[in-house]
């Protein structure tokens, strides 16, 4: 162990300007999780800042590159950037550093993390026109990108526990839906806007127009677009609710690391404030809709009584 300790005092200055630059990532692109991981124990806080400041790499990766190729090359070089990792090649960026330093000390699936990356990249590659069939096509996405860096902070923190897997499943997917819905006026200015609203749903709502052959998704009716909106945040409801049955077999030491829950429910009952109304300007104020303070106290009252 000592050895270790030599060693980090002298690589540690730029392993601990990697870890701050994590924290800042997060902090700045992806505050209302920043908040749930300071409830983390000290000795995981570390690792689950390196894995959200990966996701906060990948997430963002389309949304900063003004041409979607160098977005896409972006996700290319995170997807061979694991691999490098895994056999302990050296990578000149710091959440990669970060990333390797905490792979070096747990045991965390290469598999969840390659899954995240091309789950992100299959989406970047798809077609405006591409239009998701059905409700399942998002809650995989959803799956593959939310519930999976949950699954690898449980691993992280050596808890093994079924239900706390198949807890962090249902929170994954509903917390991915909400944000996805959150984020439907945004990805409407970048001409993206169907691209979440599954066929299915929309066609339900009236949202569905069939043009040569191609089916397009027209946001003309703002009811109709709530009515849509209702119906998915229904789907990431009963996620919660499923997540929340299996709290009594989940072991005390996983609670904090499903607190991720607490988010989603915040927003979805924002959204329920609003009317399911995306574009309700209420729901880009303070933390999720609702006052940073507030959020702070809800976080807590659930943190402190081991609830997720």
């Amino acid at each position: 162990k000592n050895h270790n300790k030599d060693f980090m005092s002298g690589a540690s200055s730029s392993l601990r300007a990697a870890f701050s630059h994590c924290v800042q990532q997060v902090r700045n692109y992806d505050y209302h999780h920043y908040l749930c991981l300071l409830e983390l124990p000290p000795e995981l806080r570390k690792t689950a800042f390196a894995l959200r400041a990966f996701n906060v790499e990948t997430s963002k990766a389309m949304d900063i590159a003004s041409d979607p190729r160098i977005g896409l090359m972006r996700l290319v070089w995170w997807k061979e950037a694991i691999d490098k990792i895994y056999v302990r090649k050296q990578i000149e960026h710091p959440v990669a550093q970060a990333l390797a330093s905490v792979l070096s000390e747990n045991k965390i699936s290469k598999g969840w993390l390659k899954r995240s990356v091309e789950a992100r990249i299959n989406d970047a590659n798809r077609e405006i026109s591409d239009i998701p069939e059905k409700i399942e096509d998002l809650e995989k996405y959803a799956e593959d990108t939310v519930s999976t860096l949950l699954y690898t902070t449980l691993q992280a923190g050596g808890i093994k526990s079924a239900a706390a897997d198949h807890a962090a499943s249902h929170i994954g997917k509903a917390s991915g839906l909400l944000l996805l819905l959150k984020s439907l006026p945004y990805h409407a200015s970048r001409n993206r806007h169907f691209s979440y609203i599954p066929a299915e749903v929309a066609a339900n709502h009236g949202l569905l127009v069939k043009e040569g052959g191609r089916s397009e998704i027209h946001l003309d009716s703002r009811e109709g677009l709530c009515d849509a909106v209702f119906e998915m945040a229904s789907v990431a409801n009963v996620h919660l609710l499923k997540a929340r049955e299996l709290s009594g077999a989940v072991p005390i030491e996983a609670r904090p690391v499903l607190l991720e829950s607490v988010p989603a429910q915040v927003l979805l009952d924002s959204l329920n404030r609003v009317q399911f109304d995306v574009f309700d300007p209420r729901l880009a104020r303070g933390v999720l809709g609702i006052s940073p303070l507030w959020y702070h106290v809800k976080l807590k009252w659930y943190s402190w009584r081991g609830k997720y």
